[in-house]
């Protein structure tokens, strides 16, 4: 009995098991299910935008002045400071009169000397005629003296020799007569330089302008071409930037058609409005460099470094869309029946206003109305399933 009772258990076991597995409930199929990926769209519209471009450039004045003194004087008084806003005719500095008007005083002396030599001359010129011929009648009648060997040869000699003597002094004073009108116009001219030292002397304001930097102080002696102070207009400042040179031919297009494409400048809290006027005729390899006028060229000094967007000419049909749509650098993915296809477009630039920015691009399948995937998936490809969560405005 005691050796049946282990086989007993075990039978007993095995029937349990096989009891509890026919009896075990049926484990539920298994559903396969595709991934569906949530993502936001946005709804294309065709327009026409300005691509723009962003410049790093420098505030210019290209009508900066440098007043230099005219002569070694002394700097009796400086009227204006860095910074200040003057009006024309405004008086910003003054040279001594003391070191500027000798010099007028010794050209009209040496002008009215060269007057007064010239009427000497003229008296005098007619006395010489007068001596050479007396001097010739002498020779004359020494040569016949001669010739009847009544006369001393050295008498005849003397004679001639006064008679050359005379004609010289004629010669000279005739050259002195011919050349007073070439000495009057030079001395004239010294004078005239003297006289316009003398009134550089008060350094004006020839327009309205800010100064830049006053470099002497009253009782400070200066040189002949020192420079005093600088000035500009304010009325015509410049940003000077670069732009890639891919750019310039079609800038140099619109400016030949009339157009003056439009910039916008951050200086602080300052926006500052420019167009474009000018481009270089040379490159390198940072770009070519642009001059845009500034419209309120009073809220920014010269020297100041400013961002800004320039506005590219017009682009017409293109599609703005958000920066994170385009896959690759060349590729959206439109959503059709929850599922997404891929578009291949080209890029026609991008705009930025604020801190906004979109791309602009075209292609032949892009129409207004079509719904693209503007989340950016890195491994999207075609027939992924997507769930539009959010779609954003045209």
């Amino acid at each position: 009995m005691r050796r049946l009772l282990p086989v007993l258990i075990l039978l007993v076991a095995i029937a349990g098991f096989a009891g509890l597995r026919a009896t075990r409930p049926e484990a539920p199929a298994v559903e396969v299910r595709e991934r569906v990926w949530r993502v936001e769209a946005h709804e294309l519209a065709a327009t026409s935008l300005h691509p723009t471009l962003v410049l790093y450039g420098r505030i210019e004045a290209p009508d900066r002045l440098q007043a230099a003194a005219p002569v070694s004087a002394r700097v009796l008084e400086v009227r204006v400071r860095d910074g200040d806003r003057v009006e024309p005719g405004t008086v910003l500095a003054r040279l001594d009169p003391r070191d500027l008007e000798p010099r007028v005083a010794q050209a009209a002396a040496e002008l009215e000397r060269e007057r007064i030599r010239h009427r000497a001359d003229q008296e005098a010129i007619g006395q010489e005629r007068t001596l050479l011929e007396l001097a010739q009648t002498k020779l004359e009648r020494f040569e016949r003296l001669k010739n009847a060997r009544l006369g001393a040869e050295s008498a005849f000699d003397q004679a001639r020799e006064e008679v050359a003597r005379v004609r010289l002094s004629l010669t000279q004073r005739q050259q002195a007569i011919a050349e007073h009108p070439a000495r009057l116009a030079q001395l004239q001219a010294r004078l005239a330089e003297a006289r316009r030292d003398a009134e550089r002397g008060e350094i004006v304001a020839p327009f309205a302008a800010r100064i830049g930097a006053v470099e002497v102080a009253p009782g400070n002696q200066v040189q002949a071409g020192q420079t005093l102070l600088s000035l500009y207009s304010s009325d015509a400042l410049y940003l000077r930037a670069r732009v890639p040179a891919i750019y310039a031919e079609e800038l140099r297009a619109a400016l030949g058609r009339g157009e003056t494409p439009r910039a916008r400048a951050e200086f602080g809290a300052t926006t500052l409005v420019a167009h474009l006027q000018r481009i270089s005729g040379e490159a390198d390899a940072r770009g070519v460099d642009v001059l845009l006028r500034l419209e309120d060229a009073a809220k920014v000094p010269v020297g100041a470094f400013v961002n800004a967007v320039l506005e590219r000419p017009l682009a017409d049909d293109v599609f703005a869309v958000p920066p994170s749509a385009l896959h690759g650098g060349d590729r959206l993915y439109r959503i059709e029946d929850g599922r997404i296809r891929g578009l291949r477009v080209a890029r026609a630039g991008e705009r930025r206003e604020g801190d906004t920015l979109q791309l602009l691009v075209r292609a032949d399948g892009l129409e207004t109305g079509m719904q693209i995937m503007r989340t950016h998936l890195p491994h999207a490809i075609d027939g992924l399933a997507v769930e539009v969560v959010e779609t954003a405005a045209r």
